[in-house]
């Protein structure tokens, strides 16, 4: 237990950014999931609108420090493969 009035205030500044960062991370999971389940189902147009705010989102999470910008990019450029992909299979099932 904090004895002084910052480490007070310090505890509570960590606690609200805990909070904050769980629920920025569930948001940003639930996006994800949305996507994957998009591309899994070969939804493609709704696919390319979904990206870029799964984009946006984990670009705040590297801003903020929630995830590392690395982190941050390995997973876009695993959403972007996918996300790709999809053009990539109607255009091989037509040949």
């Amino acid at each position: 237990m904090p004895n002084t009035k910052s480490a007070k205030k310090a505890l509570r500044k960590s606690r609200k950014r805990y909070e904050e960062n769980r629920r920025f991370k569930a948001r940003l999971k639930r996006w994800i999931k949305k996507l994957q389940l998009l591309v899994a189902d070969a939804r493609k147009e709704y696919a390319e609108k979904t990206f870029p705010m799964v984009q946006k989102l984990l670009d705040k999470a590297a801003k903020k420090h929630i995830y590392h910008k690395n982190k941050v990019n390995r997973i876009k450029s695993r959403l972007h493969k996918q996300v790709a992909s999809l053009g990539a299979e109607k255009t091989t099932a037509k040949k």
